[in-house]
């Protein structure tokens, strides 16, 4: 091959001068090659190629010239090369020039040839060489349908005389855009070519100077042509006249056909015996007003030494056809009849590369090689693509559809600008090794197809471009895009290769060996005999992590170390099947494998003799990720090493269990989940067993890796060698050429589709259907929302696990990841968890439309697009108070809740008031699918809802982002334009005010910093720009040159700015309710699906509601005639056993009403009437518990009052009942719409709000001011901002956190009134003025209570509320937190408490965020502890009788004594009664922080998020009342 410079004529070529085609000779190159010129006199085709350098402006130094074609693209050497017609042979030939014959006359002796005699004579001035010649080049394979680059033998003369006619069809589709059909036959057996298009026909008339028609003018006589014109622009290949008359001329029939439309006429000419006979034109009607031009004719072969087409010909021809479907625009292409499936120049380009990817897998012995990336772009009127080469320069290149095999200036110019570009970052990279623009292009291959305007060539034979660059008439400057591209493909990677190599004499380091010692791998565990004679029996165990290697050497405690060597794999493997060289090389985990291995790149292995290591063991987590590993591992070795996969044992798996099930000292491992829920379908007593699940090899103990090692061949299980079947499976799984196929198959997944373990081997092809497709599905599901409720599985069990806590107030964002981890079984990382709780929370323009946590703290900005928010210990978040209208809490028991880790998580999918996937969008990549749904404005949701349960048709939606200013158009079917504002502020100014979505603030300035540069050829766009942004919104102010702003006014602002972005709803792939993949063409199929989904669950909460209301009202009316019977003395139940009662009960037909995970809720206090000696699982499961509901009430409900009230409650729950059934579905839908739309517009307000007080800002400039500066400020400054610091006069003492507020026994009437009625109303009290208003308050209870609790105060006996007095009154909203009472006992009488008591307070506590119990008061000297909050540390320490006694942190929470009645019934007879306190005694009221859930209503809702310093808003009221009296005062029946 030829040197880089001389091949593509880069340097010589770059000015565009003739001149630059003589470079000087080379490493004496061309002293040998000046040998054969004297042979020239005596050979008159050796000048032809001076003749034709001269043509082009060219000196005709005879020296020059031939060291220029001593440089052939297409040769591999000097001397293959053919110079104007010399050939091999030619040597042998030269022995005529013995000069003149003595015996002829002068006039012998010189003589005259007519044109065409010349042309027969002379050839090679006009179409080449007529010699046959052998040569590489690219030609075109039939068997293969694909490029092939090999040796060929053809005749250069018939080349050209057939590629002149093609030219001409191309050129009539740039003189006729309507061409759109090229029709070539080449005929071997008949030797008869013919090439068709239908583009406009040649005029057929008489020339009116010639005297003959065109048509006969054109192709029958010499020197006539269209293009002498150069004056005028033309884009065509024709210049000199000769073309389609040459193929004439070397025809023995050539015929010419054509039909004019505008002359309604046919043409056909035949000439024969090459061009010397012309017959008649054949002119007859175009009745069918056609256009087409026909050329077809019969080669002279004898005149090229040729007999007849042979395969090396026709390939050629058949190759220049694809050239025209590759090079003109627009066309069908026909071969033969057959049209051709390239339809541009991309497509084209790819047969290349797909044919150097194939004769690489060929030479690695059928390895999968990677095929080269192809960086494509069109330019004016320019098609170039960039691919990186072998390490030798190539092109492929076209100017007017002419295949310029030689280059030429176009090639030139676009290897220049790459060149250019990119050797200041190569420099960068290696400053340390030489690189020269002309070594960088020998690692280029460069694809052109230019139009080029009146092209000059280096000869008739038209190989090589020479017009100058300046005259091109378009200039292909590359765009930066497409140079980021080549950067990142492995060009520059190859250069630096290429350097070191060239700079160290250092060759690239050999692939791995075998050897016994193997250094810098201090994570390997080396097996002992790996790389000795004995290697062959030794196994790699390849695990996932660190964690995997521990469990893996514990088992090599049983089997040894001088078998079995260990190494961890970090994280998964490379995808290498469609990988980049450069991230291949680079990837250490690959790296260190071959070496271990000791494999050696594209070697085809027979025997494991050669190798370290015999085998490879796969340890991988039993997950869905560790299959994954596995897979990645399997496609290695298929991609690089196929042979391998064929021996059969080389590729094993180690499996553990995934589950295991022990009871006593019987045990029982399960590999898949399914084999572990069939055996719990068909144990009897299953739920007996424990069960403990082994996601990860970490669980494992070390005694279970020895005990697995132990039993290695139950564990131990080998693939079966890889056949076509697998090898498919393998790509198909791993190909992204594929995608279409993998979405087939993942549909075709089938329900409990897992791999069975217990079999002797696994295939490939079963491995990748049956265990790599679960990953597949998995990473879809995680990563594609559901179309019901719009989230993912992980943003489900976010806002889940926050209803589960019943999340009222902030929660540290990391705390809640706790949380989610310990309670909805979350097995991806805290990280993952973080982030998608902070995206949940996100609120700024472009995030989320409704935002379902609140973000408390910096959650990111658009600044980054959410990049910047904070680490997860510094931001705290809560439910968003619209969140709950969206997920209504009355669905949830409707839900079909999923069982992860044998615990209930959370639910399949929630059902939210509308499809929340419009309204915040969602974007994700699968496997097989990804997702891009953008966002819509919930009131245009809201209101096609409505429009659905009207009947009516929906509107149409757009996307809308809230927050958003810019303007959103609909471009195209599923295409939108979101554009940005930017608004002229002054001649030269420019204020751009929003962004389009997707595009972030600092992204943004370095797109305006880039715009400020300037290069080479163009000033900068822009001078200088400054930031007035504030939180919410975005605000540059841009300053331009007016020149600049001229230009931008004319393009138009948005455009020259770049602040139009594309949206899709193209793309909008979610689960439908079915758990099924499904595309959604328009938001509003999305709400079709979605509607009648969510009325049948509107009619499921009816009907739930109307059954728990009809169970309510039975049991009131249970209990109405429950205490009535007691009181009319017909039932008695004092003095009885419970199961005697309980069996009455039934005979009276009271209902019994099982107890439930809300009995509390239906009146059960069951804590305070079990058996404490009595099994709990046993007592639930107990029929007697049945009627707790009656007997857990407390002993003063036996009253006439209790009797009515519970009638009359039961009358109320009645009409409750009988509004619920006269209330449709859709009422109840448009009821939630209601409310929802009114968080909404809250949320809206507020927003705007926010929006105003920026824009009120806007403009204020401020100085740095600092605590130095206070007092100094200027009188009738209107700043006060420093009032904070300015000691002019005493400040007043702040109010401190709340604290325990104690009244003592001994205060007067007044304050002890003021006592009970802040029980009464449900307020704080405090002593002094300055008491205040309490953050919460509680329920409302009727007077009659609020009296009794305070004559209990009073009298500082214990509290005993009955739970149903809840029940009197409606809950009215809260407006602040419920009080609760506490009790405590007096300094004198401090009794201890047992110590089963202590642990159910204990117990208490530890349930109080999730489902707080309401347990019941002890009466007891010793008051129950004071339950505390993260947050009430100093609030205990500040209360004065801390000293007294320590406050126990097991205290049971506040509902504890109004809910329930004490399991022991008092002693003491008079504790019913009021009596007055002991002087002894101190009663005190404890005012202190609690975050539990109180009786009195939910707390609510907000539409901001507060400060964290407003804490106290969630304190709670508790009564400490001390007392002398051991008794209770209430009692259980």
């Amino acid at each position: 091959m030829s040197d880089s410079d001389e091949q593509f004529a880069f340097d010589d070529a770059s000015d565009g001068e003739s001149d630059g085609y003589k470079p000087a000779p080379k490493k004496g190159k061309a002293a040998p090659k000046a040998a054969p010129k004297p042979k020239a006199p005596a050979k008159p085709k050796a000048p032809a190629k001076p003749k034709a350098r001269t043509a082009s402006g060219a000196a005709t130094k005879k020296k020059a010239t031939k060291v220029l074609e001593d440089h052939d693209d297409n040769v591999d050497s000097a001397d293959d090369m053919d110079f104007g017609g010399d050939s091999d042979d030619e040597p042998v030939k030269p022995a005529a020039p013995a000069g003149p014959k003595q015996d002829k006359t002068a006039s012998e002796t010189y003589q005259k040839f007519t044109p065409i005699e010349h042309i027969l004579k002379r050839p090679d001035s006009y179409i080449g060489s007529v010699e046959q010649i052998k040569q590489q080049m690219w030609t075109f394979d039939a068997d293969t349908k694909r490029m092939v680059n090999r040796v060929v033998s053809y005749v250069p003369g018939f080349f050209k005389i057939v590629d002149e006619i093609l030219v001409n069809a191309a050129d009539n589709k740039i003189n006729d855009p309507n061409m759109d059909m090229l029709k070539v036959t080449i005929d071997p057996e008949n030797n008869l070519i013919s090439v068709w298009n239908n583009g406009k026909g040649i005029p057929i008339e008489i020339h009116s100077t010639e005297k003959m028609y065109i048509p006969e003018m054109i192709f029958g006589n010499l020197l006539t042509s269209s293009n002498y014109d150069d004056n005028e622009k033309k884009l065509t290949g024709g210049r000199n006249g000769y073309g389609a008359k040459l193929t004439n001329i070397y025809s023995h029939k050539f015929t010419v056909e054509t039909a004019d439309k505008k002359s309604g006429q046919k043409y056909k000419q035949t000439w024969t015996n090459n061009m010397s006979v012309c017959e008649k034109p054949k002119i007859t009607k175009n009745s069918k007003k056609e256009e087409f031009t026909c050329v077809t004719f019969e080669p002279d072969l004898a005149r090229f030494g040729m007999d007849h087409l042979d395969d090396d010909i026709v390939s050629l021809l058949k190759k220049r056809v694809y050239d025209m479907a590759g090079t003109v625009k627009n066309i069908k292409v026909y071969l033969n009849d057959e049209r051709l499936k390239i339809n541009g120049f991309k497509k084209y380009v790819e047969m290349y590369l797909e044919s150097a990817q194939a004769s690489a897998a060929e030479e690695s012995g059928g390895a999968a090689q990677q095929k080269p990336t192809l960086i494509y772009e069109e330019v004016d009127r320019w098609e170039i693509a960039f691919a990186v080469s072998d390490g030798t320069p190539q092109h492929v290149s076209f100017a007017n559809s002419i295949s310029t095999t030689k280059g030429g200036t176009h090639v030139a110019y676009v290897g220049d600008q790459i060149a250019k570009k990119l050797v200041t970052a190569i420099e960068k990279k290696n400053k340390g090794a030489t690189v020269k623009p002309a070594q960088m292009k020998s690692h280029m291959w460069i694809f052109v197809n230019a139009l080029i305007e009146n092209p000059t060539f280096d000869s008739q034979t038209k190989e090589q471009l020479t017009l100058p660059a300046s005259k091109f008439g378009s200039k292909p400057k590359l765009s930066e895009e497409f140079m980021k591209k080549v950067a990142k493909s492995n060009f520059i990677e190859n250069v630096l290769s290429w350097a070191k190599f060239k700079a160290d004499k250092d060759a690239k380091k050999t692939d791995g060996s075998k050897r016994t010692r193997l250094t810098g791998m201090v994570k390997l565990t080396d097996a002992n005999k790996a790389g000795s004679r004995n290697g062959q029996s030794c196994t790699l165990i390849l695990t996932e992590g660190d964690s995997a290697k521990g469990l893996a050497l514990a088992g090599l405690d049983v089997v040894g170390h001088d078998n079995f060597g260990v190494f961890p794999l970090r994280g998964k493997m490379l995808n290498v099947r469609e990988a980049k060289h450069d991230q291949i090389m680079k990837n250490e985990e690959i790296q260190a494998i071959k070496k271990i291995i000791g494999l050696q790149h594209n070697k085809q292995y027979t025997s494991l003799e050669t190798l370290r290591y015999g085998s490879i063991m796969i340890m991988a987590d039993q997950d869905h990720d560790g299959s994954h590993i596995k897979g990645l591992l399997i496609n290695f070795l298929d991609h690089f090493w196929p042979s391998l996969l064929r021996i059969p044992g080389f590729l094993v798996e180690f499996v553990t269990p995934i589950v295991r099930v022990t009871k006593g000292n019987q045990h029982q491992n399960f590999f898949t989940l399914p084999e572990f829920k069939t055996w719990q379908e068909n144990t009897a007593n299953s739920n007996k067993w424990n069960v403990k699940y082994y996601k990860g090899l970490g669980t494992s103990k070390p005694e279970d890796g020895r005990a697995y090692f132990g039993q290695m061949k139950k564990h131990v299980i080998p693939f079966s060698p890889c056949d076509d079947e697998g090898k498919q499976a393998v790509d198909l799984a791993f190909s992204k050429k594929r995608a279409d196929e993998r979405k087939e198959w993942l549909r075709q997944l089938q329900p409990d589709t897992f791999l069975d373990h217990t079999q002797r081997e696994i295939s490939i092809d079963e491995f990748i259907n049956k265990e790599l497709i679960l990953f597949s599905q998995a990473d879809n599901v995680r990563s594609i929302p559901s179309v019901v409720d719009g989230l993912k599985p992980g943003q489900r069990k976010v806002i889940w696990a926050c209803f589960k806590r019943k999340l009222k107030g902030e929660i540290k964002v990391a705390q809640l990841v706790g949380y989610i981890s310990e309670h909805a079984a979350y097995h991806h990382g805290e990280q993952s968890l973080g982030m998608t709780i902070v995206n949940l929370a996100q609120d700024y323009v472009g995030s989320n439309n409704i935002n379902l946590l609140l973000p408390n703290g910096i959650f990111g900005s658009r600044e980054m697009g959410g990049k910047d928010a904070a680490a997860f210990r510094y931001i705290f978040t809560e439910l968003s108070p619209i969140t709950r209208t969206i997920f209504h809490a009355d669905d949830e028991p409707l839900l079909n809740y999923l069982q992860e880790d044998n615990d209930v998580v959370e639910p399949e999918w929630y059902v939210p008031v509308m499809p929340m996937v419009l309204v915040n969008g969602a974007q994700g990549i699968g496997t097989g699918w990804s997702t891009d749904i953008p966002q819509f404005n919930p009131v245009d949701i809201v209101t096609n809802i409505r429009h659905l349960m009207r009947g009516e048709e929906m509107d149409p939606m757009m996307p809308w982002w809230r927050g958003y200013n810019g303007t959103i158009v609909k471009a195209s079917e599923h295409r939108y334009e979101v554009t940005g504002i930017a608004t002229k502020k002054g001649p030269t100014t420019v204020e751009i005010t929003e962004l389009p979505i997707g595009k972030w603030t600092q992204a943004y300035k370095a797109d305006l910093e880039a715009m400020m540069e300037a290069d080479k050829e163009d000033a900068p766009k822009i001078k200088d720009y400054t930031e007035h942004h504030t939180f919410i919104n975005v605000c540059f102010h841009v300053t331009l040159t007016e020149k600049e702003m001229a230009k931008a006014e004319a393009k138009g602002l948005p455009d020259y700015f770049k602040l139009t972005t594309k949206v899709s709803t193209s793309n909008m792939i979610c689960f439908d309710k079915d758990g099924k993949i499904k595309k959604y063409n328009t938001p509003e199929e999305i709400i079709e699906e979605f509607y009648p989904l969510r009325l049948a669950y509107y009619q499921k909460r009816k009907d739930r509601l109307a059954a728990d209301m009809q169970k309510e009202v039975d049991r009131l009316n249970n209990q109405a005639r429950f205490v009535q019977m007691i009181v009319e003395k017909k039932l008695v139940v004092a003095n009885r056993k419970k199961a005697d009662i309980v069996a009455e009960l039934r005979k009276l037909d009271f209902t019994p009403f099982p107890k439930k995970a809300n009995a509390r809720a239906a009146g059960e206090t069951a804590p305070t009437v079990d058996d404490p000696d009595e099994d709990d699982d046993e007592a639930v499961a107990s029929s007697t518990a049945d009627y707790d509901y009656l007997l857990g009430m407390a002993i003063w409900s036996l009253t006439r009052e209790k009797i009515e009230k519970l009638k009359q409650q039961a009358l109320d729950k009645e009409e409750e009942l009988k509004a619920i059934l006269l209330r449709t579905p859709v009422e109840m839908w448009d009821s939630d719409l209601d409310r929802f739309l009114a968080e909404w517009d809250k949320i809206r307000d507020n927003w705007s709000a926010e929006e105003k007080k920026a824009a009120a800002k806007k403009g204020k400039q401020g100085k740095l001011k600092t605590r130095m500066s206070i007092g100094k400020g200027r009188k009738g400054s209107d700043d006060d901002s420093e009032d904070d610091f300015r000691p002019t006069t005493k400040a007043p003492a702040r109010k401190a956190e709340p604290k325990p507020r104690v009244v003592s026994a001994g205060s007067s009437k007044a304050t002890i009134k003021k006592v009970a009625a802040a029980l009464d109303s449900g307020s704080d009290f405090e002593e002094g003025p300055s008491n205040a208003t309490s953050a919460r308050a509680a329920a409302p209870r009727k007077a009659a209570t609020a009296s009794t609790a305070r004559n209990r105060v009073i009298s500082q006996t214990a509290i005993a509320i009955d739970d149903d007095d809840e029940d009197e009154k409606p809950p009215q909203p809260p407006v602040s937190t419920v009080t609760a009472m506490d009790i405590d006992d007096s300094e004198d009488e401090a009794p201890k408490k047992a110590p089963a008591k202590k642990a159910a307070s204990k117990k208490v506590k530890a349930e109080s965020d999730e489902d707080t119990p309401k347990p019941s008061v002890k009466g007891k000297a010793k008051a129950a502890p004071k339950r505390k909050s993260l947050d009430d540390d100093d609030d205990a320490a500040s209360a004065k009788p801390a000293k007294k006694k320590k406050l126990d942190s097991s205290q049971p929470s506040v509902s504890d004594y109004f809910d329930k009645v004490p399991s022991k019934p008092s002693t003491k007879a008079g504790a019913m009664k009021a009596k007055p306190a002991p002087k002894k005694a101190a009663s005190k009221v404890i005012v202190s922080d609690d975050e539990d859930d109180s009786f009195g209503g939910d707390e609510p809702a907000r539409s901001t998020a507060p400060k964290r310093s407003a804490r106290a808003a969630s304190s709670k009221t508790y009564v400490e009342v001390g007392s002398d009296d051991e008794g209770d005062d209430s009692f259980s029946l």
